[in-house]
């Protein structure tokens, strides 16, 4: 199941895509009465997707970010495999949803993209086990943890570095079903692939992640944890659109602009 959340005529909700609808134009989505995060109805409400705008699929109290998860792309930063996951977090104001511009950030000259599978929590949890681990996931979405490059190499912390406003785009909507063990995960700019890898390739399992981060903190339903990504990051510059594709869930597509 595909559950996007879409603004139309300044009302915001959710609905479940599908595919084959009834309505005129293509796949439309049926709006859900609630939301995803309980037990929830279709309304039998239907709406074109094309006549709705994508928001970010949630508004996460906070997202939780891994590093070098990926050995490869450890080794192209010049870095090791950490013994323990590297834990960051990008707060809450760098989300935003698929088409939203992104700013490229005026402190930085050197912005990169990384293509990453999102977890999405769909319930509140905290010490959770790894035999349980799959059981608070809502769902899988498309991440780019964008990164100023520059900026992380110079400050210890890398808050400023990879949680300015529009960092964390989230896209394009959550796919409830799709097993994250093997997944193939590519990024393009301009249409040219940068990023190819697969889940597979990850030091550390979504189900590895979410009992090490819940070990120290407890997840809300929305909250999202990003699983690293693959080597081929590089950099972007105003006017490149980005795209981040994942088996089985979609792509999630933003264009970078100069801050205003």
């Amino acid at each position: 199941m595909r559950i996007a959340r879409f603004s139309i005529d300044g009302n915001v909700g959710f609905g479940v895509l599908e595919g084959d609808s009834e309505t005129e134009g293509g796949p439309a989505l049926d709006i859900i009465k609630g939301h995803p995060f309980a037990e929830f109805e279709r309304s039998g409400q239907k709406v074109p997707l094309d006549k709705v705008r994508l928001l970010p699929p949630v508004l996460p109290s906070k997202v939780v970010a891994v590093g070098r998860n990926y050995a490869e792309h450890a080794r192209e930063l010049g870095n090791t495999v950490p013994d323990t996951p590297v834990v960051f977090f990008k707060p809450s104001t760098s989300v935003v949803g698929p088409d939203d511009p992104v700013g490229y950030p005026a402190f930085s000259g050197e912005l990169h993209h990384e293509a990453e599978l999102a977890v999405v929590i769909g319930r509140m949890c905290s010490q959770v086990p790894r035999e349980r681990a799959r059981d608070v996931i809502l769902g899988y979405t498309c991440a780019n943890d964008l990164t100023a490059r520059d900026v992380q190499r110079s400050e210890e912390q890398w808050a400023r570095a990879k949680g300015f406003d529009g960092s964390c785009p989230l896209g394009p909507w959550i796919e409830t079903e799709v097993d994250p063990a093997d997944l193939a995960i590519m990024c393009t700019v301009n249409g040219a692939q940068r990023q190819l890898g697969r889940t597979s390739e990850m030091v550390r399992s979504v189900e590895e992640l979410i009992v090490h981060i819940t070990e120290a903190m407890t997840l809300l339903p929305g909250d999202v944890i990003l699983t690293g990504t693959p080597a081929g990051v590089g950099p972007l510059n105003v006017g490149d659109e980005v795209a981040v594709t994942i088996e089985g869930i979609g792509t999630l597509t933003n264009k970078v602009i100069k801050r205003g």
